[in-house]
């Protein structure tokens, strides 16, 4: 595992093998809504300990949780100009107009391409904003 930084090559260092990613965190104006939003997406459930700041998914085994945090002030990114998006989500899909139609139900907006997805669609990545605003991605 390697990285670059500004004078170079980043190598891992002695501490590297403890830390691990944990939790993705999304700042958002309703943390409810948010994680009812992707547990419906992703199939997993909102962790019943949540409170009106801090939601989150219970996961799907690999060790990375999804959370949501409320941000009183949060502005949602402008895609693909404006507000910047500080990070997006890229999420592995099987069948591209499936998991379209999912997140449309869900309340996802199109946003590159708007339109529905051919079944020959040679394209593979599709680009939504969740409710809250955050880019995320359908890949295959």
């Amino acid at each position: 595992m390697s990285g670059t930084t500004p004078d170079g090559p980043a190598e891992p260092g002695p501490s590297s093998a403890a830390i691990r990613l944990g939790t993705v965190v999304l700042d958002c104006p309703d943390p409810h809504s948010l994680a009812r939003f992707y547990a419906g997406l992703l199939g997993q459930p909102v962790d019943p300990d949540g409170d009106d700041d801090w939601q989150s998914l219970t996961g799907d085994g690999s060790g990375v949780a999804l959370a949501f945090q409320r941000a009183a002030r949060h502005v949602p990114p402008s895609w693909p100009d404006g507000a910047p998006q500080q990070l997006h989500l890229d999420l592995t899909v099987r069948d591209m107009a499936a998991a379209h139609a999912r997140a449309v139900e869900l309340g996802a907006r199109p946003l590159d391409p708007e339109a529905d997805p051919a079944p020959d669609e040679p394209r593979g990545f599709r680009v939504y904003a969740d409710p809250a605003g955050h880019p995320f991605c359908l890949c295959r």
